[in-house]
């Protein structure tokens, strides 16, 4: 049986066929026009899927980035804190062992000393309580907004507290199972209470204004030092974790990026013949179009 071929059949399938090319020539101009290959899930599921994976990747990599970023900030706060504690330390000490010379100095240069020492503790205490972003940087978890505060007593001697919980510290996230401690802890480096170098240095300038020796002071002032110092040490350690994370970190989003790209982005060149393949073969099929369907109303008049 032979099948009937009508104008109307023809020129149905020659539509078909031109639009089926202009849906191709629109895909590609999408793709060119936005850069990716992938413009929908259906174009390459398995692909889709993987930018999937590698996008939350990303966005955790990402994350670590700015804790590093955030960490080295807090640790950097932290070492030029104590740098500068370690540094009044060394001013007080010095004038302790001026205090100590009781025989070649009166009560009034005693008194001065203390006087000194005294400013040497206020400072000493202001740089207890610095804070990064509005968190206090040696009170770990804490919100008190201070380190360590100062009551005045009655007779007027002062009690020192640390204001932060023991073994609460802040952590910050560098990869999925490591974290790195970027506080420091306020009552190792500075002390509490009785213990704490502020009243260390009240008992000294009270020493000297009561005209008692201070020379034994020298060793409980180094003992605080030698805390300081080794706070120093284990800060400049986690500093040196964090910035290594933070290259790693860094080349590790670079790695991502040209994996997503891989999959997503188109390849220009390639999509450029593309497009001037599928439009020299719509330009003939137009042609063609033209050439079969040429026959008129007029033609059958005739």
């Amino acid at each position: 049986m032979i099948n009937r071929v009508t104008h109307q059949t023809i020129q149905r399938s020659t539509l078909g066929n031109l639009q089926l090319n202009l849906n191709k020539m629109s895909d590609l101009q999408g793709r060119m026009s936005g850069g990716k290959i992938i413009t929908k899930p259906s174009d390459d599921p398995g692909g889709t899927a993987q930018a999937m994976a590698l996008r939350a990747s990303q966005r955790a990599t990402e994350q670590y980035a700015r804790n590093a970023d955030d960490g080295i900030a807090w640790l950097s706060t932290i070492d030029s804190a104590v740098a500068a504690s370690v540094s009044s330390l060394h001013a007080a000490r010095d004038l302790t062992v001026q205090g100590a010379n009781s025989g070649a100095m009166g009560q009034t240069s005693r008194d001065a000393i203390a006087t000194a020492i005294d400013g040497i503790r206020d400072a000493l205490l202001s740089t207890a309580n610095t804070s990064h972003l509005g968190r206090s940087v040696f009170a770990g978890t804490s919100n008190a907004g201070k380190a360590f505060t100062v009551t005045v007593n009655p007779d007027d001697t002062r009690t020192y507290a640390w204001t932060g919980t023991p073994g609460a510290s802040v952590e910050r996230r560098l990869t999925s199972d490591t974290t790195v401690r970027a506080d420091a802890d306020g009552s190792a480096v500075f002390g509490d209470g009785a213990g704490s170098v502020f009243a260390l240095l009240d008992s000294i300038a009270a020493d000297l204004r009561s005209g008692v020796q201070v020379g034994p002071r020298l060793t409980e002032i180094d003992t605080r030092m030698t805390a300081m110092l080794a706070e120093i040490a284990d800060v400049g350690a986690r500093y040196g974790q964090m910035e290594l994370a933070q290259s790693s970190t860094q080349k590790t989003l670079l790695d991502l990026k040209g994996q997503l790209s891989a999959i997503e982005d188109v390849d220009l060149a390639e999509i450029i013949v593309e497009i001037q393949t599928q439009e020299v073969a719509y330009q003939a099929a137009l042609g063609a179009t033209a050439r079969v369907l040429q026959p008129s109303l007029l033609d059958f008049l005739r």
